[in-house]
């Protein structure tokens, strides 16, 4: 496994200047990169992208793309679900020789969707440190800007292909007192959420797309409606994640119970929480419940 030569120069550009990278000690990097806005990195980890001895990545392509926004000199090598079996034991190899490794994805947090975990799994078996970079999640942030409760969420990943896999795989997971978070293909997707709506309800959810990127997108819904609505307008561009609100959120509420509790709340704490807390206890949106408070209050 190659590592940088004696010669090789660690350092990153920001904002025009040339920042020198200081040596890491021997450990496996997970580098989080970002998930669209090349922006969107930090700090240190271009410090560490710069200052490896070995980077491994998903695909070289793009991540030179990375490494050439911030001038970054290092020559990556391929690690996949691909290649996996043969790459993984050099670059344990090369940590057990004291070398330090920086494992990137294609795009944001590595082991989120790709086979990062099987190569932090041998590193923690032959005692060798594995030091987390965090950074971009494309899952983390579709949940946060959803409008749908973010205290519990579990990430379910891809659905599988077939649809008795997906519908068994999706039975398992109705249960589950969280807001489920997907990745989906765009071509799938319309299949997928009117799946979701046969096999969980036809519960609140929200599309994400091309997050962080000039063409960013959320779309609320039903799982029926937005179901619907790709099925007639089409697979759409880019890459995708589906946030599904949790058990019950989708059954109505009588008004008055929603009036009674948002005035009791208010009693208790600010008409943000109070909205908030709301939210997170009906299934509804913050901003919805806010504005229903306000009126309530005779401040709308």
């Amino acid at each position: 496994m190659a590592a940088q030569t004696e010669d090789h120069r660690r350092s990153f550009m920001v904002g025009g200047a040339e920042m020198p990278a200081r040596p890491l000690p021997p450990a496996l990097y997970l580098v989080a990169t970002p998930i669209g806005n090349l922006g969107d990195v930090t700090l240190r980890a271009l410090e560490t992208l710069a200052a490896a001895d070995v980077l491994a990545c998903e695909d070289t392509r793009v991540t030179r793309v990375l490494l050439s926004r911030y001038g970054i000199r290092q020559k990556p090598v391929a690690y996949h679900e691909h290649n996996a079996a043969e790459a993984g034991p050099k670059l344990v190899a090369a940590l057990a020789e004291g070398r330090s490794v920086a494992l990137v994805s294609d795009a944001g947090t590595p082991l989120v969707s790709d086979p990062g975990f099987r190569l932090v799994e041998a590193a923690r078996q032959a005692d060798i440190a594995v030091v987390p970079i965090p950074g971009p999640s494309a899952a983390l942030a579709a949940l946060t800007a959803s409008g749908l409760p973010s205290d519990a969420f579990f990430f379910a990943g891809f659905l599988p292909v077939k649809a008795g896999q997906r519908a068994s795989r999706l039975g398992e997971l109705k249960a589950v007192p969280g807001t489920l978070i997907f990745y989906e293909s765009p071509r799938r997707l319309a299949d997928a959420l009117a799946a979701m709506a046969e096999a969980l309800g036809d519960r609140p959810a929200a599309v994400c797309r091309e997050l962080t990127k000039t063409f960013e997108e959320f779309r609320t819904g039903t799982l029926a409606e937005l179901a619907q609505h790709y099925a007639q307008a089409g697979a759409p561009k880019g890459e995708v994640v589906v946030c599904v609100a949790p058990p019950g959120a989708g059954e109505s509420t009588d008004a008055a119970d929603v009036d009674r509790l948002l005035l009791s709340l208010a009693a208790e704490m600010g008409a943000s929480k109070a909205a908030a807390e709301a939210a997170r206890l009906t299934g509804g949106r913050k901003p919805d419940l806010y504005r229903r408070l306000l009126e309530l209050k005779g401040d709308g």
